[in-house]
């Protein structure tokens, strides 16, 4: 059984001295009174919350899955789910980052970003309830009338109500110009949705009171594709002007999915007959406002592959060093015992450090992106406002992407660490393999965050969001090119800057007279960005670890091994993916599609 310890000492390394967050926060009017004692109770708070009432429900939540009433369309969790629900919402911590003005408590994002990353360690699948209810809050909040804020905000603050992103349907997952549902204006203003959908997550559940689902649908005289989608809140339970609770709505769940991992969430097939809903924002402009909740998602998947990297590596480091399997290649380790700890052997700690070299790397990754966020939203300067967003906007598919790609990698080594243990279910190595397939897929697949990085944030402005990121390595490396004790890391920092500008040129020219070219280099892109942003973060943070080892604090001593590993090991994969990217569209796209 996996038990889970929250990261905190590394969470206050990345919070406080790496990103210096109360002072970055206090130049910020909301957070002005903010300090590192209220940060660390609150994470100190979070994570016994993670790891005593969450992480326990894990494995049997995963064993019992959900199951649904055909005759009521009502779906009941796994036992206890509701229980620690009611628990969650009782502590306040829905609101932790909300808007005090709909009854949050206006923490910065940055903090509620490190407590959701404990919530993905100890429990992904029920995670996923309050995740998709932020998302709502968060679409709701930027594109709702003065009146739908009002009425919906203030339940799913509290966590009474819980939210959903309902889009995809049977015929159209990621096109979702090809969605059929149609939206019937009546007289009085509302709307009549008829149609279905399939795999929404959190979509049906005995959690809470009410649950608000935020449909994409199409009107009567919309345009055809993408720019024919309107964006509508439909409530499961109707909601009266005063906030009380009304009739049961005709949007009901018909089937709950059997899937490969993440059992204790309710993936829920959908069918609205004649739901009554309310239209979020213009007309036809309903996919834009529903960026909004996706871009949230994006990031909330990035931590729940990194919350997993975490609690599988932690999972396995414990069984590492207990399993005696044979003798160290360089003589007995553990002469009174039978056989050597398997942590002796030098594939094992490959295995290890890279599972750990990443969940530190993302963590340092997440939190920085998450700290932009908050500038964005908090600053009064419009020149840092657009530099933060140009940041967020050019960062968020690699938060998607290569934290759940290594997410994939690290939980798969954590398990062969096992070996034959890891592969049978009592062990629980495999539900964090099972668990994390699907942070690949959902909320846009890994590789159309690929394009979306490629051709939306870096070729479509010629580079612009790019280079700003790349001045930020530019300035870190002019200021330890002179620190021979760091060159270890800087060098290889700076060649990859380079070669990073030379590949986008170059792909760039390319795909200017063959798009395929930026398809087929896209995934090769995006996996040698993330490691040139988490080089950056793993130089910045061995560059504190270097300055502060003669303390005798071994966190600093792990710290730098764990850096050093992280560029002789792992960083140069981007050697081989440039290659790659480089071979262009031809190896792929020259064979006719017969010869399949």
């Amino acid at each position: 059984m996996a038990h889970y310890t929250p990261p905190l000492r590394d969470m206050h390394f990345v919070l406080h001295e790496l990103l210096d967050i109360t002072a970055e926060l206090k130049a910020l009017p909301a957070h002005a009174d903010i300090d590192a004692d209220t940060i660390n109770a609150v994470l100190e708070e979070g994570g016994k919350f993670a790891s005593e009432v969450l992480a326990p429900l894990n494995a049997s939540g995963d064993a019992e899955g959900c199951r649904l009433d055909a005759a009521t369309h009502e779906v009941r969790t796994p036992k206890g789910y509701k229980e620690a629900f009611a628990t969650f919402v009782e502590g306040g911590w829905p609101a932790l980052s909300a808007d005090a003005k709909f009854g949050g408590q206006g923490l910065p994002h940055v903090v509620n970003q490190c407590f959701n990353e404990m919530l993905n360690s100890a429990n992904q699948a029920w995670t996923m309830y309050p995740g998709l209810t932020h998302g709502a809050y968060e679409g709701l909040l930027a594109h709702g009338s003065d009146e739908q804020k009002a009425l919906y905000l203030p339940g799913l603050v509290s966590g009474r109500w819980t939210g959903t992103m309902c889009l995809t349907e049977a015929h159209c997952g990621t096109d979702l110009g090809l969605l059929r549902t149609r939206a019937e204006p009546q007289a009085d203003g509302d709307y009549l949705l008829t149609g279905s959908k399939i795999f929404i997550s959190a979509g049906e559940h005995d959690l809470a009171e009410n649950i608000i689902h935020l449909v994409l649908a199409r009107l009567p005289d919309a345009p055809a594709g993408s720019k024919g989608i309107s964006l509508f809140v439909v409530p499961k339970v109707l909601v009266n002007a005063d906030g009380t609770l009304g009739a049961r709505n005709a949007i009901f769940c018909t089937g709950i999915e059997h899937k490969m991992g993440i059992h204790g969430n309710a993936t829920c097939q959908l069918s609205l007959e004649g739901a009554r809903g309310f239209m979020v924002g213009a007309p036809n402009k309903g996919l834009a406002a529903m960026f909004v909740m996706m871009n949230a998602a994006r990031i909330g998947v990035g931590m729940q592959g990194l919350g997993l990297t975490e609690a599988a590596y932690q999972h396995a480091v414990a069984y590492a060093k207990e399993r005696i399997q044979m003798r160290s290649l360089t003589g007995p380790k553990n002469p009174d015992q039978p056989a050597d700890p398997i942590i002796v052997h030098p594939d094992v700690r490959k295995m290890l450090l890279t599972a750990r070299a990443y969940a530190e790397g993302g963590r340092a990754l997440a939190m920085w992106t998450t700290l932009q966020i908050d500038k964005e939203l908090g600053t009064d300067d419009d020149a840092v406002r657009a530099d933060c967003a140009d940041l967020v906007a050019l960062i968020t598919p690699i938060v998607k992407a290569f934290l759940t790609d290594n997410a994939w990698i690290a939980t798969s080594h954590c398990l062969q660490v096992f070996g034959g243990h890891g592969y049978i279910r009592e062990t629980g190595a495999e539900q964090f393999v099972r668990d994390a397939r699907i942070n690949m897929i959902y909320e846009g697949t890994n590789t159309i965050q690929s394009l979306d990085l490629l051709g939306r944030k870096v070729l479509a402005d010629n580079g612009k969001k790019l280079k700003k990121f790349g001045r930020l390595v530019a300035d870190f490396v002019e200021q330890e090119g002179t620190n021979e004790a760091m060159q270890e890391f800087v060098n290889p920092l700076a060649d990859l800057g380079d070669k990073v500008t030379k590949l986008s040129t170059e792909i760039g020219m390319k795909a200017f007279a063959n798009a395929d070219e930026a398809g087929a280099a896209a995934v090769d892109y995006l996996r040698v960005c993330g490691h040139l942003v988490f080089a950056y973060f793993w130089a910045r943070m061995a560059k504190i670890a270097l300055d502060k080892q003669a303390s005798g604090d071994p966190f600093y001593t792990a710290k730098l091994h764990t850096a050093r590993f992280y560029f002789a090991k792992l960083l140069p994969e981007t050697a081989g993916l440039i290659r790659s990217a480089r071979t262009g569209a031809a190896p792929l796209m020259a064979m006719d599609e017969a010869l399949f």
